[in-house]
């Protein structure tokens, strides 16, 4: 009887193996070309998880800023099968900047949990800042306030994350300096080496290479606190004043569709959050200047909830639009 119940449930086993290997893989959309940050952390995300979550496809779905592969995903079949790693443009900017969204940032998702943040920093070319006599955000907060409008920046465009940040901290600091967008990060940079703009509030994995080449001078990233990849780097907050609440930063985080199930949330909540929690995940988004952001399904939903409301006063002071 005892060698039955063996063979029966060693059939059993067999049986259920084919299912487990006929379970649909999990399709994380990338709303942005293949090769950038996101994309680069999602790609080790799908490998960290696939003991506990089985096969992860990348899909790649660039386009309208990142609203074509949002809004994909928002109108998947809440079953776990897609998710998106959305960022602060898809779900705290482009509601604010473009006219007409397809998707609602906080009805149409369920949050699942932070990936990670990236700081800005603010950068001037060496010689700019020693000819202004600029050591330091107060220096630069004082001289634009003796010097209105003389004072420039250049971002990757309108609405672009480098913009937005110089726009918060005119707002805060209460000084005016002139905007010029450029075509991308790259050629805002390349002016800015050049002599052409003063200063800008740039990625800090784009400055990186140049701040530590001595080609940049970082007088303070953006976040609440200074970041851990560069700790000799102060934030701008710690100027005081009006600054002191200051905080802007990219980050980028995981997203199902609205309805998902509680217990397919917990399951891809806890997969995630484990892998952002090993070695080998920890040292790429380190090569990435940015910083794990591990959250529960609620905590990220807070945080994008409030994202979302601080960027509505930024973008619309800025007076960027996108159609």
């Amino acid at each position: 009887m005892a060698r039955r119940r063996e063979v029966l449930v060693a059939g059993a086993s067999a049986l259920a193996l084919p299912a487990m290997a006929q379970a649909k893989p999990i399709r994380l959309i990338v709303p942005y070309p293949p090769g950038g940050p996101l994309d680069i952390v999602a790609r080790a995300l799908a490998e960290a998880v696939k003991d506990s979550l089985g096969t992860v496809v990348v899909d790649n779905r660039p386009g309208a800023g990142g609203n074509l592969g949002a809004d994909l995903a928002a109108k998947s079949a809440p079953d776990g099968n897609t998710i998106v790693m959305g960022a602060v443009a898809t779900h705290a900017i482009n509601p604010w900047l473009y006219a007409k969204l397809p998707y609602d940032p906080l009805r149409d998702f369920t949050p699942l949990t932070g990936v990670a943040q990236v700081p800005n920093v603010l950068v001037m070319n060496p010689a700019t800042a020693d000819r202004l006599g600029v050591r330091g955000v107060a220096d630069l907060m004082a001289y634009a306030k003796a010097n209105p409008g003389k004072l420039n920046y250049g971002s990757g465009g309108n609405g672009s994350a480098g913009h937005l940040a110089g726009e918060m901290f005119k707002a805060q600091a209460g000084v005016f300096m002139v905007h010029i967008p450029y075509a991308g990060g790259n050629p805002a940079q390349l002016a800015l080496l050049a002599g052409q703009v003063d200063l800008n509030f740039d990625n800090l994995a784009a400055a990186s290479a140049n701040i530590k080449a001595g080609k940049l001078r970082a007088l303070a990233v953006t976040t609440a606190k200074r970041s851990p990849v560069m700790p000799e780097v102060p934030a701008i907050a710690e100027a005081g004043g009006p600054l002191a609440g200051f905080d802007i930063h990219t980050w980028f985080g995981l997203f199902g569709p609205a309805g998902l199930p509680a217990e397919v949330t917990q399951r891809l909540n806890h997969a995630f959050v484990a892998a952002l929690g090993t070695p080998e995940l920890k040292a790429r988004l380190a090569g990435l200047m940015a910083a794990p952001m591990p959250t529960t399904p609620e905590q990220f939903a807070a945080f994008v909830k409030a994202e979302l409301a601080k960027y509505e006063g930024v973008v619309k002071r800025s007076g960027a639009k996108a159609d």
